[in-house]
């Protein structure tokens, strides 16, 4: 199989982008009239550089367009405010979030670090997901596809055999379909480890928060990650669902096991400053509102990143 065989049926859903991507020289987006620019950082190895913060394609971004609400308008907002990495996944309400950045993307995609994943773990299902994931994205390339939500009980040995998910996932690579690869999960972090000890990964996107079930992601994993100088991206800083560990959201959101609700919450902004505090290249937070994107930006652009024996206080505050 070649490139153009595998992109015949979404030939047309890029016609009106135009080719490229946000390279590490690429210059960062105009801030706005009087503001600072938001930081950004290398994502590790691989040379590119992106917003320290990144759009999630949850929260906002998977809900259908309505009278009340314009997913579209939160990443278009976003990118004007200098997010430039977006992150999503065919996952995300049946597809929903990937046709909701499509529409930006299709005008705008030489802006956007984008990033999707694949739940499948057969070479020709994940073919098949991918080739789904750019028609609603109305894009020929991605710049990082990830295995989505590496498991407790991964059978990692099957994924680089012919008709294993890494071995469909290099191939993308080498069609340049991708120029990176990576893993993501908030299961398992002994699991995690492994499976970025055994094979290449570019990226690593997994749960970071001051929470203590999160101490093994944030110690043990995180430093493997680090001293293989991939490009970690923290999800879940506000501890999943709709941001249960800051002031003023619901404490028990969605009451699902992979979510981190504790009896003490605390600020939002503080929640961002103590994931940034971390050796990462940038953090998802899903947002439902431009409201929630210019408060989070006004956090980094003005506040530092809390110290080590800020975020150490923090973690025995939240355990």
């Amino acid at each position: 199989m070649q490139r153009r065989e595998f992109l015949k049926t979404v030939s047309g859903a890029w016609a009106v982008g135009a080719p490229g991507a946000v390279l590490a020289s690429s210059p960062a987006p105009a801030a706005a009239a009087g503001s600072t620019p938001i930081p950004r950082r290398l994502l590790g190895k691989t040379g590119v550089e992106v917003s320290v913060l990144a759009l999630g394609g949850v929260i906002g971004m998977q809900l259908p367009p309505s009278a009340d609400h314009d997913p579209a308008a939160l990443a278009e907002a976003a990118l004007d405010l200098g997010i430039t990495y977006f992150d999503t996944a065919p996952s995300y309400n049946k597809g929903q979030s990937e046709t909701n950045y499509g529409g930006v993307l299709a005008r705008r995609r030489r802006e956007v670090f984008l990033a999707t994943k694949t739940g499948d773990r057969t070479h020709d299902g994940t073919l098949r997901s991918i080739e789904q994931s750019l028609q609603r994205l109305r894009t020929d390339r991605l710049d990082l596809i990830q295995i989505h939500g590496v498991a407790a009980n991964e059978d990692l040995d099957a994924w680089e055999k012919p008709g294993g998910v890494l071995t469909a996932l290099r191939w993308l690579r080498d069609q340049k379909v991708t120029r990176f690869l990576g893993v993501t999960g908030h299961d398992s972090a002994a699991r995690l480890r492994e499976a970025i000890e055994r094979y290449e990964f570019d990226t690593l996107l997994t749960t970071l928060n001051p929470v203590a079930r999160r101490r093994a992601f944030r110690e043990e994993l995180l430093a493997a990650a680090n001293a293989r100088r991939m490009g970690v991206i923290a999800m879940k800083v506000m501890g999943g669902g709709n941001g249960c560990l800051a002031t003023g959201n619901p404490a028990n959101a969605l009451l699902r096991p992979y979510h981190d609700a504790t009896a003490h919450q605390v600020a939002a902004a503080t929640l961002v400053r103590y994931t940034l505090g971390l050796p990462v290249s940038a953090a998802v937070i899903g947002v439902a509102s431009v409201a929630q994107i210019r408060a989070n930006l006004e956090t980094v652009r003005t506040l530092k990143p809390l110290a080590l024996a800020e975020r150490r206080a923090l973690e025995i505050s939240m355990g």
